[in-house]
């Protein structure tokens, strides 16, 4: 139960950082602001998931729009700007309000500065078990292993070792799988904490590929945790990388799991979880005896966990731009109190802990010159993150266009990359911050406009499918060349409307032939020049001035 002596303590927190009132107003926040807590009861878990592999400060704008459907409609996460910080009562311009929302963000970017970075994280981490040393539970929720030029090159290498530095005792996956099913072995060998996968068995006899629950005790309390990886890489990503291994919510073995921990004596259950945050709140509702659901994949960050029964949903963003922090008290097996917060991990306001920027360094250093090579330089600010186009996709489809001569170019909406300000030079660490994939091949292709209208429902429905299960919690594929009207309200295969070529204003026809480029296919054997390369070209033309455009139309939302 949520206590008033919860509310009041969880306000502290927020005013520290100038939410719930304007009496901090744009005060930059210290460290000890960011770790005050007053902690409760036996058991801590500090929770960070999606970093990406960004092990230095970065700037990360939020979205805005991130549509719900269904029961999730209207609701958090799918709450953005003005609307989430009103829920949450953060006074725009706050330190808050500049970690949570996308309003005001250039300014308030140069105001508080950078976020995340290993460094900074660990050092907030450490604080937290130096003050709770033996009831301290760290879980990583995945995505962790890619999103960088450094864990490219060492495929993962370098995360396994941050992964040390985080003192992570479990963690799971999504993204790494794309390293193929041998080198996820070596990496999970590899790793001082457990891997944990319990809806990915083998195909042949339907075995556990992974371990799929680990416990661990702490302040005397005996706690579960179940690993749930992203049950759709198959399909979001390639097939062929993990041709043996089976995925899926399967939802029967999580309850199977659980059941198994409580017979075990298990007094708290932890799903560590990468299912994204609908699927996780609707399986909340469906499996009894999960205390706590740490969710990833979708980059949600919520200021206060939500409940659904006796469930808590604990969501932390990505790129290590927080971490959250959950206490509980456990009485006769079942959990009594809880007390969370969401720390925004300012990399100005933190010192950093020292061994960590010397892992850092050693692990950047032999590809630092090119790290820092400038390539390009933009004029507008660059970011990724929300529903439809953002500027840096933007950017990545007209070098798609401009260098494969084509009419239409498609880009994958992935979430992961930072944002860029205006006026600043583009590194190539910066575009391999949006590209450093193992399947980034550039390829080209005549389609008719009937097979593009198919291939945006296909991706619409794999969002907007009112049931969560049928969700694959992204975003809208990214457009270059076309303006489309999207209404997520509508059945099946008639949400995408008044389909038209940007080049000659005219309606995209169904049965005539478009050149289209596009990247990160995941078909075998694709042959192409990796997107980074086709990128840095376009840039070395000249600086970019990407602004929001009005020919993608949302509707129904």
């Amino acid at each position: 139960m949520l206590t008033r002596r919860d509310l009041m303590a969880a306000g502290a927190a927020l005013a520290a950082l100038g939410a719930h009132g304007p009496a901090r107003g744009q005060a930059r926040p210290t460290q000890a602001d960011l770790l005050r807590f007053e902690p409760v009861g036996q058991v801590t878990l500090v929770h960070v998931t999606d970093l990406h592999a960004q092990l230095v400060p970065m700037f990360f704008r939020e979205a805005t729009t991130n549509v719900g459907v269904g029961e999730a409609r209207g609701v958090v996460p799918h709450l953005t700007g003005q609307a989430l910080l009103d829920r949450y009562r953060v006074p725009p311009g706050s330190p808050m309000a500049y970690a949570l929302a996308d309003a005001d963000f250039d300014r308030l970017a140069r105001l508080y500065g950078p976020m995340g970075g290993l460094d900074r994280i660990v050092a907030l981490i450490k604080a937290i078990r130096a003050e709770r040393p033996g009831n301290t539970l760290v879980l990583d929720g995945g995505d962790t292993l890619q999103g960088s030029w450094t864990a490219l090159q060492t495929k993962g290498g370098d995360m396994v070792e941050a992964l040390k530095a985080l003192t992570a005792d479990a963690t799971t996956g999504h993204w790494e799988f794309t390293y193929g099913a041998e080198r996820v072995k070596e990496l999970v060998a590899a790793m001082s904490c457990a891997f944990l996968a319990g809806n990915v068995q083998d195909t042949e006899w339907n075995e556990d590929v992974f371990d799929h629950t680990k416990t661990f005790e702490r302040g005397g309390v005996k706690v579960a945790v179940i690993g749930q990886a992203f049950p759709y890489t198959p399909i979001a990503n390639p097939r062929w990388m993990i041709p043996d291994w089976s995925f899926g919510i399967k939802e029967e073995k999580i309850r199977e799991r659980v059941e198994a921990a409580r017979a075990d004596g298990a007094e708290v259950v932890v799903l560590l979880s990468h299912n994204g945050f609908d699927v996780d709140r609707k399986l909340a509702s469906r499996v009894d005896g999960i205390d706590v659901i740490l969710t990833g994949h979708t980059h949600d960050a919520l200021p206060e966990a939500l409940r659904v029964g006796r469930t808590l949903l604990v969501a932390s963003g990505c790129h290590g731009k927080f971490i959250s922090r959950l206490d509980l008290r456990v009485e006769g097996g079942r959990v009594v109190e809880h007390r969370h917060a969401l720390i925004p991990v300012f990399a100005n306001a933190i010192a950093p802990d020292a061994e960590t920027t010397a892992l850092v360094q050693r692990l950047r250093a032999p590809y630092a010159a090119d790290l820092a090579r400038i390539v390009g330089r933009t004029e507008t600010t660059l970011w990724r993150r929300g529903n439809l186009n953002g500027t840096m996709d933007d950017v990545i489809l007209a070098a798609l266009m401009q260098g494969q001569d084509a009419e239409i170019a498609l880009s994958p909406a992935f979430r992961w990359g930072y944002a860029l300000l205006a006026g600043s030079d583009i590194t190539a660490e910066d575009v391999w911050a949006h590209t450093a994939m193992t399947y980034p091949a550039v390829w080209r292709q005549r389609l008719t406009g009937a097979q593009l209208k198919t291939i945006l429902e296909d991706v619409a429905d794999n969002l907007y499918n009112p049931d969560p299960y049928f969700q694959q919690g992204g975003d809208m594929v990214r457009v270059g060349g076309i303006g489309w009207t999207l209404d997520v309200s509508a059945p099946a295969g008639r949400r995408i409307s008044d389909l038209v070529l940007l080049r000659t204003g005219q309606p995209i026809e169904a049965t005539r032939e478009y050149t289209v480029a596009g990247w990160a296919s995941v078909a075998e054997g694709m042959q192409g020049p990796p997107v980074w390369e086709v990128l840095m070209a376009h840039l070395a033309k000249g600086p970019v001035r990407p602004v929001p455009h009005e020919h993608l139309r949302l509707r129904g939302a």
